[in-house]
């Protein structure tokens, strides 16, 4: 079959598929990646069948939420840019928006790890789709003298992502007051 041969899936099998992606996403911060698939079905309001046609396996479930959780993070930097009143504060949300995601993937990557090579290329997906938004956001704040210009977006992801760590074992942590203050202190002294 070519991909000229492949049809688009439609706009509201898309929106279902994607509907199904969220619940499960929250089932999983919930009660874990062993939630049952009858309960994600409830959330998403499909039937078990539903979520068995698209994700035959539960990693393939659980590839396609982090994929989606990805895909949202990577989306939302344009948006914050355009929509936000300075590109420091676009920066500031998309962090809180990573954060999230960090916090709440730490049992998918557990589970997703047995399978090495299938972890590598997640992790390669991972980084292709959220370096260059980071990076957007960080030069346009650069740009507008909001902060200061000798900041890799590698390296603040991978200082946000440690941040996180301690989140699942601490009820009194909060990695999303600490990237704020990471944040907060790329800002340049006016």
């Amino acid at each position: 079959m070519k991909d000229s041969d492949v049809r688009p899936q439609r706009a509201d099998a898309r929106r279902n598929k994607e509907n199904l992606l969220d619940a499960a996403a929250a089932a999983f911060v919930d009660a874990g990646v062993e939630a049952p698939v009858r309960d994600i079905a409830a959330r998403a309001g499909v039937g078990t069948g539903t979520i068995y046609r698209h994700f035959p396996t539960r990693a393939d479930l659980i590839v396609a939420v982090y994929r989606h959780q990805v895909d949202a993070c990577a989306e939302a930097g344009p948006d914050l840019l355009a929509s936000c009143p300075t590109p420091h504060a676009a920066l500031s949300r998309w962090i809180d928006l990573f954060v999230d995601f960090l916090v709440t993937k730490h049992g998918l990557a557990a589970v997703l790890q047995s399978d090495s090579a299938g972890f590598a290329t997640l992790h390669t997906y991972f980084l292709d789709r959220l370096l260059p938004v980071c990076t957007d956001l960080l030069e346009a704040a650069v740009a507008a003298g909001e902060i200061r210009a000798d900041v890799d977006a590698y390296a603040l992801l991978r200082g946000v992502g440690n941040l996180c760590i301690g989140a699942g074992t601490d009820p009194r942590y909060d990695p999303r007051r600490l990237a704020g203050l990471l944040v907060t202190g790329l800002r340049l002294e006016r």
